[in-house]
């Protein structure tokens, strides 16, 4: 039986479901899923290999109307690249979604100019009625008449096995594009600084975590014990006494959740030292943002 191979871009809006689906579909934590909006900041790679067949999932952020600063611009960028990629665009929505809104209706009209095919996977079905779930899916399929409609709840994992047939169904026939046990593109590194940053975006309220931005400093992999420094930059000083909290308790206790799951992801003891610095601005500032990823 022949090979076959391809790209798999999630698209969708903020807190539809996106990284909870790749995530389910892959089998492993790749990205931070919080019932926070916009977690996922960056284009993340997740790949799934069968005996005739590779997936390479890609999750992005969630597609916003206006971005507000240059990060988000920057990560709107990681969506447009999305639409130009992909072997097959997934988008996913969830019941309830107002498919007549003018903001939706723009993304409804590049997903109808797609050169590749088109699934829209209905999320979150296990939170509506059947009645509720057709009368949706008939929407869409009036919206996207050549597109496949799938409800999932990717939560639960309900009718992940369908979606991965179909998906496999579609892809073109190729060699796989990454050896057969790579899971994801990025490094370790980059997993560690997302784990911080999902600990924060739990820990705390308000701007803060979306003021945030995690680099790892070291990265010393020892024969007992990997040691981590954390740096971790905020706007202003208000912020940083936020991180830290009183008498560094704040901190602390984030810490030591993220060091927990640092320490199952690299299934090792991990030394984590953790430091806060104020970067006025750095979401608006083009040097700062190419440091971190967002620009090329």
């Amino acid at each position: 039986m022949a090979h076959k191979a391809g790209f798999v871009n999630i698209i969708g809006k903020p807190n539809v479901g996106k990284s909870t689906l790749m995530n389910a579909m892959v089998g492993e934590k790749l990205s931070i899923v919080t019932s926070k909006v916009q977690t996922t900041r960056h284009r993340i790679i997740g790949i799934i290999n069968g005996e005739d067949y590779q997936l390479v999932f890609s999750d992005t952020p969630g597609i916003i109307d206006e971005p507000s600063y240059k990060m988000q611009e920057g990560m709107m960028q990681f969506v447009d690249g999305a639409f130009l990629d992909a072997d097959v665009i997934v988008y996913v929505s969830e019941v309830g979604e107002k498919l007549d809104s003018p903001f939706l209706q723009g993304i409804i009209a590049k997903l109808q100019k797609a050169k590749v095919p088109v699934l829209v996977v209905v999320n979150k079905i296990d939170l509506t009625s059947p009645e509720g779930l057709e009368e949706f899916v008939a929407a869409w399929n009036k919206q996207l008449p050549k597109a496949e409609i799938l409800p999932v709840s990717a939560l639960h994992k309900m009718n992940a096995d369908v979606l991965l047939k179909k998906l496999v169904s579609l892809m073109p026939e190729s060699p796989p594009y990454y050896p057969d046990d790579q899971l994801t593109d990025k490094s370790e590194r980059f997993f560690v600084s997302e784990i911080i940053r999902e600990k924060i975006l739990l820990y705390y309220k308000k701007e803060i975590p979306y003021s945030v931005e995690v680099v790892i400093e070291e990265f010393k992999e020892e024969e007992t014990i990997i040691r981590i420094r954390a740096t971790i930059f905020v706007m202003k000083e208000s912020q940083k006494a936020i991180i830290l909290g009183h008498q560094g308790k704040a901190i602390k206790g984030m810490g030591t959740e993220a060091r927990r799951d640092i320490q199952d992801f690299v299934q090792k003891k991990v030394f984590l030292e953790l430091t806060v610095k104020v970067n006025k601005d750095w979401r608006d500032n083009d040097n700062q943002l190419k440091r971190f990823g967002y620009l090329n």
